[in-house]
């Protein structure tokens, strides 16, 4: 199958044709993400519904014979990155996507075939700092890169994924979750996935024809590293031991009420047991049309991220609850993400998408005083990679 560019991989290619005189070898592509439910329960080993979306990041990329790499990326003014490729990565001064891109290339090469260097150029259209996963569909987009011009595919999605998390863990400095990058490997269109994060098992769960997923931005930039992201996983690990159980997703509510500890760390076990329940009772929701029942199971969620996880912020408190007030009985809406900013998700039918954005118009300013961003998303494919054709085209 042959087809046209879209224009953010067109700008990528092109931007790598003006640097280096000559068409980049592959291209690749990866999916942001945004989860309909299932918050912080992947690193305590729970459930998660997700779906890839419609906006990615891509990787033009070329061979070298010097063993460096040389990286630009488009959507931060052009900035370059030059530096050995090697499993011994060094941080960048400024850290940045530049580590973000030292640390997932580092992780492959002690497991793969590479080639003795490459030029990327990258580029997308995930927002970021929006709970979306852009960085995760970097970090993808990058392996799935490597991989093609190695032409060594013995790696799978799932893989490819645990090293993603790896470099966000170990380099990058994020104690995140499978998901993200999982979701960003294996998105199915149409489809939200159920990922068991134990067994890395998935299972696509379809999405009611005509509904839409509309993602309200607050203007409210994430920094997970900076936020209380790792102190959240710290006093879940501590609820976890104080159990006696491997993870949370082990425990039950009659075991933590049988277990003495602090109440913030209480209240944190609280919400991923309930989490994961409302994970399974939401996919069995959809499967059966009932979204007067996922509708109450995100807003319960959302209600446990704020009061239990303390997660959520006034600016996403408001954004949830207009929307929930336009869906009413005909889906829901809830935080998306690791929370302290991002973004809302909003599963609706196309129909009220107007009321919805009116309402969010009306009734939404940021801390600055800034409209909501508002995207309009389907559930995308996965990560790939594709090979240039000599007209410019792509080969999917």
């Amino acid at each position: 199958m042959t087809k046209q560019l879209p224009p953010t991989a067109q700008a990528a290619v092109q931007a790598y044709i003006e640097r280096h005189g000559a068409k980049p070898t592959v291209l690749a592509r990866a999916p942001g993400r945004v989860n309909l439910i299932g918050e912080h329960t992947d690193y305590n080993d729970g459930f998660v519904l997700p779906a890839a979306i419609d906006r990615d990041t891509w990787v033009a990329a070329g061979p070298r014979s010097d063993g460096q790499v040389l990286a630009i990326a488009l959507d931060e003014g052009k900035a370059e990155d030059h530096f050995e490729l090697s499993e011994q990565a060094v941080h960048h001064p400024e850290s940045g996507w530049r580590d973000h891109v030292r640390g997932t290339l580092a992780q492959l090469v002690p497991l793969a075939p590479l080639p003795q260097g490459m030029n990327l150029v990258i580029a997308g259209d995930v927002p970021m700092g929006a709970g979306l996963s852009s960085s995760a569909s970097l970090a993808m987009a990058l392996l799935r890169a490597a991989q093609a011009l190695s032409g060594d595919d013995t790696l799978n999605g799932k893989q490819l994924a645990r090293l993603a998390q790896q470099a966000e863990n170990r380099f990058v400095g994020c104690q995140c979750g499978i998901m993200d990058q999982l979701t960003s490997a294996e998105g199915k269109p149409g489809h939200a996935l159920l990922i068991d994060c134990r067994s890395l098992d998935t299972e696509p769960v379809s999405l009611p024809k005509g509904t839409t997923l509309l993602i309200a931005h607050s203007r409210v930039r994430r920094g997970l590293v900076d936020s209380a992201y790792n102190e959240r996983r710290e006093q879940c690990e501590t609820a976890a031991r104080a159990m006696g159980v491997p993870a949370l997703r082990d425990a039950t509510l009659e075991m933590l009420a049988a277990t003495p500890m602090s109440d913030p760390v209480m209240r944190r076990a609280r919400h991923i047991i309930t989490e994961n329940s409302r994970v399974l009772s939401a996919t069995q929701a959809l499967r059966s049309g009932d979204m007067q029942g996922l509708g109450e199971l995100m807003a319960a969620s959302h209600a446990s991220m704020r009061d239990d996880f303390e997660i959520t912020t006034p600016a996403i408190d408001q954004l949830a609850s207009l929307l929930q007030n336009v869906v009413g009985n005909a889906g829901g809406a809830r935080m998306t993400g690791g929370g302290f900013g991002g973004c809302v998700i909003a599963l609706l039918p196309q129909a009220l998408v107007p009321a919805a954005k009116a309402a969010l118009e009306a009734g939404y300013r940021s801390p600055e005083g800034l409209p909501a961003l508002v995207y309009l998303c389907e559930a995308g494919a996965g990560a790939e990679a594709i090979h240039m054709t000599a007209t410019g085209t792509m080969e999917g």
